[in-house]
């Protein structure tokens, strides 16, 4: 898949959870990171292959988070998306966190509390990793 195609689907999910769940994004907060692949011995691919995390924040206050990590819990499930971590919010020590895997694409998608709340205020990241994407017509490297 090209990166731009990978952008967009990973831009369209994130604001499908913050639609699903009710909440605004703040675009300005987006961050793109394509990163190497790495071979089951570490060996790092040179053949344009990349993984991408891709994340923006929502002004959702804290009091919202457990509510926001619910519905991800309940609709993600119902999309047959596999649960691979979950936590309600309680304080800024134990914050929500909800993570889940497709098992079809192995792309993964993340809810969660950021920010330690005395230095930087707390706000809700919604995010995506995909796998290791070869974009197309690319030969791929043999480790």
């Amino acid at each position: 898949m090209e990166k731009a195609a990978a952008l967009k689907w990973a831009k369209d999910y994130t604001s499908y959870m913050a639609k699903v769940t009710e909440v605004e994004l703040i675009q300005s907060t987006e961050t793109v990171e394509y990163e190497d692949c790495l071979g089951e011995n570490d060996e790092v691919a040179e053949d344009g292959r990349y993984n991408l995390f891709y994340y923006v924040r929502s002004p959702a206050p804290t009091k919202e988070h457990t509510r926001v990590v619910r519905i991800l819990h309940e609709e993600l499930k119902k999309k047959g998306y596999e649960i691979t971590g979950y936590r309600e919010f309680k304080n800024s020590y134990e914050s929500a966190i909800f993570s889940a895997r497709n098992p079809k694409n192995n792309y993964s998608v993340e809810a969660e509390t950021v920010g330690s709340g005395r230095t930087k205020p707390q706000r809700l990241t919604f995010a995506v990793r995909t796998p290791c994407m070869l974009p197309p017509g690319a030969k791929q490297q043999q480790f």
